[in-house]
């Protein structure tokens, strides 16, 4: 069923009150079953286990993945199967608050692989999980809380598209109003793709295959065979020397051949430009600068004597934050609408009637409780941090500012600018609490999430707009999306990455960020918090030769992608990313996006792609293939811990 919407004179033309009576009598099902038990209860377990599959990702590679379209897909098939057994139907707008709390929920694991690990590495500091899990769900409510008066300007009344909460809404229709044999075929695939990918990383899990081969077969220990991950670890059971560059193992550059299933999906996700870029600057980061950089010693070995892949880190994160910073800030200022529209005013005498007073979100709440929710939050950063009350309330009119931006970015392009936002933040107390990195990182961290779920929140109501749900039941549906994501996130991200942390020994903190998850965004946050709080002249001149040049080549690149309307071939962002990234895990990813490619997507033109499996069912298939990778991922590592 197509979805009904205002054409662009109706937009522009049109009052908020009569854009509201239109959607009230033209699209809105107040009776039909929205936030019920059965959707809360499916939205809070599917968010907590899709969150791991971020959390997993977000380690890895530094990027939040959406989980919406996700889990309105499993729900689909979930309930589709139940009908069988005389369930009733599971409505769309079931489905609607649903994906509303488990994006929520995904979306909490973002400081737990970014500003808190920065905060606790910089200060040697094990937070406890109740105190994650309070902080994290304080500043995400402020984020609700100041999203809401945002909301019926930049959907009810400028119609933005927020682009990914509209393909979600989409997806819905689809699923609910086309022939069931859709959803569910689509709901196969993720399911079959998620199998593989499991299957695969159960071949490759170590601690799995020693349960199953010497507890259940009996074999030696050093017997034991899994699939090896990375292509040298194969070449030494062959009994062949690891080639070296500059008499360098290349494994400590990080150069390695990996198969790794799970950011092969998130690469075909990403797309062949943004991969092709990412490979590009890891072979520029990894086959030239660093092997330079070390034989001027400008990379230094730690503090055992060796060279690995978070000493070459510690050069090259300059540049490539410098890159990325750039390069949003670029992005950002080259939309004069997303700050001119800041403010635009709706005249007094279009504003009319509230109309939809009775099931929008009361807008007395916002305006009551981001005052007291700034006080909580503030009153627990002195509590938790050390950080003076006064600090952390002075930096919340441009944490509300910067809300806006990033809001506005979010609705035009499906982009939310936390990263710039942060840095803003990060720059502003580097001079109001200069030499403070614990002010520096916490307030900063206060600034990210309430950036990112205010914007989060309007991308989620978005489909909700499209298909007649109540905005109210929705904003319920985020904040226990919120719950369910910190207490999952929280409570995994002790098991996964806290296993060498001894509380007794302050250093240890550090192993928080290991090989296999090396974090790259508390890497970027702890940089730029140590630049602001140390000074520029800490920096050697090779570093700060680095930074000129990433940020001058960066900004001529996205020049060059603005005025060429996207269709300049290379990615700066991605670019710069991948100075923060290790090597394998840009090759696992452009590994990926060029398989998707040569299968069609990106390539094959969507009028001549119907009826191709891999490019009609992309998001799909991907989506699967990282959430089984990533959950019997986690299941190696939770069977190494308790119980070999």
């Amino acid at each position: 069923m197509a979805i009904k919407q205002l054409t662009e004179e109706q937009i522009r033309e049109w009052s908020v009150e009569q854009k509201d009576r239109w959607w009230l009598e033209n699209v809105y099902r107040g009776n039909m079953p929205q936030l019920t038990f059965r959707a809360g209860l499916t939205g809070f377990l599917l968010g907590g286990l899709l969150s791991a599959t971020n959390l997993y990702i977000g380690a890895k590679t530094g990027w939040s993945l959406g989980v919406g379209i996700t889990s309105v897909i499993l729900a689909f098939a979930f309930f589709k199967l139940l009908q069988k057994f005389g369930v009733s139907e599971f409505t769309i707008l079931e489905n609607n608050a649903m994906q509303s709390i488990a994006t929520s929920a995904g979306y909490m694991t973002m400081p737990l692989t970014s500003s808190l690990v920065a905060y606790m590495i910089a200060n040697q500091v094990l937070l406890p999980w109740w105190q994650i899990i309070t902080w994290n769900t304080a500043i995400s409510i402020l984020g609700v809380l100041f999203a809401f008066p945002m909301k019926r300007r930049f959907i009810n009344d400028e119609q933005h598209p927020f682009p990914e909460g509209q393909a979600a809404g989409v997806v819905m229709d689809t699923l609910h109003s086309s022939d069931a044999a859709v959803g569910l075929f689509k709901a196969k695939v993720l399911g079959i793709s998620a199998g593989l990918a499991a299957f695969i990383r159960l071949l490759q899990g170590e601690k799995l295959q020693e349960l199953l081969q010497v507890k259940l077969f009996r074999r030696a220990k050093e017997a034991v065979w899994y699939l090896p991950e990375e292509f040298w670890d194969q070449w030494e059971r062959w009994k062949q020397p690891v080639p070296t560059m500059q008499n360098i193992d290349l494994r400590k550059l990080t150069i390695s051949p990996a198969l790794d299933v799970m950011m092969m999906g998130a690469g075909g996700l990403m797309g062949i430009r943004a991969a092709s870029s990412l490979m590009l600057g890891a072979c520029l980061n990894y086959l030239v600068l660093a092997p330079w950089m070390l034989s001027l010693g400008e990379i230094k070995p730690n503090d055992k004597g060796l060279i690995d892949g978070r000493q070459i880190l510690l050069w090259s994160l300059w540049p490539g934050v410098a890159a990325m910073v750039v390069v949003s800030f670029v992005s950002l200022f080259s939309k004069p609408e997303v700050f001119t529209s800041l403010f635009r005013r709706t005249k007094k005498a279009d504003r009319g009637e509230d109309v939809l007073k009775e099931i929008e979100f009361p807008l007395w709440i916002s305006l009551v409780g981001i005052p007291l929710m700034s006080l909580v939050t503030a009153t627990l950063a002195w509590a938790f941090f050390e950080i003076p009350i006064w600090v952390s309330l002075v930096g919340l009119p441009l944490t509300y500012v910067l809300s806006l931006v990033a809001a506005n970015s979010t609705a035009l392009t499906s982009t939310t600018p936390v990263g710039a936002t942060s840095k803003i933040t990060q720059l502003f107390y580097g001079m109001v609490q200069p030499r403070d990195i614990k002010a520096n990182l916490a307030t900063a961290g206060i600034t990210a999430e309430v950036v990112g779920n205010s914007s989060n929140l309007l991308m989620d109501i978005k489909p909700g707009y499209m298909l007649g749900a109540k905005p109210r039941q929705q904003a319920v549906g985020h904040i226990i999306g919120i719950f369910s994501g910190a207490i999952a996130s929280t409570f995994l991200f002790f098991a996964l990455f806290t296993r060498d942390v001894d509380p007794n020994v302050p250093s240890s903190i550090e192993t928080i960020q290991s090989k296999d998850f090396r974090m790259p965004s508390a890497t970027v946050w702890l940089g730029v918090a140590k630049l602001l709080t140390e000074g520029l002249h800490n920096l050697s001149p090779s570093i700060v030769n680095a930074v000129i040049v990433a940020s001058v080549l960066a900004f001529f690149l996205e020049v060059l992608r603005i005025f060429t309307k996207n269709k300049l071939p290379l990615s700066p962002i991605a670019i710069g990313l991948a100075f923060v990234l290790d090597f394998k895990s840009a090759f696992s990813m452009f590994a990926g996006a060029f398989l998707f490619w040569l299968l069609g997507v990106g390539r094959v033109k969507e009028e001549n792609a119907r009826g191709n499996l891999w490019v009609e069912n992309h998001e799909p298939i991907c989506a699967g293939i990282i959430a089984g990778g990533s959950l019997m991922g986690i299941l190696d590592i939770l069977v190494g811990v308790f119980v070999l």
